[in-house]
């Protein structure tokens, strides 16, 4: 089974784009902005989500913690 949600890595800004289910919901500047995008999507547990479940968020570029494009 593939991640429902994909983080991906930190641009120049340290930004970094968010997909869920396939479908781009935006670009986060830090992990509560990926909930806000995952309630705005219909998740109705965003509050809850566990982003660490590698089952359900594949994240590239490092993981939940590096925003910083040189690290």
């Amino acid at each position: 089974m593939s991640a429902k949600l994909i983080v991906y890595p930190p641009n120049e800004q340290s930004w970094r784009r968010v997909r869920y289910v396939g479908v781009a919901i935006g670009v986060a500047h830090r992990l509560s902005d990926i909930r806000v995008f995952l309630a705005a999507a219909g998740l109705e547990n965003a509050a809850d989500v566990d982003l660490t479940d590698t089952g359900f968020v594949e994240w590239r570029g490092g993981g939940p913690t590096a925003w910083d494009p040189s690290s």
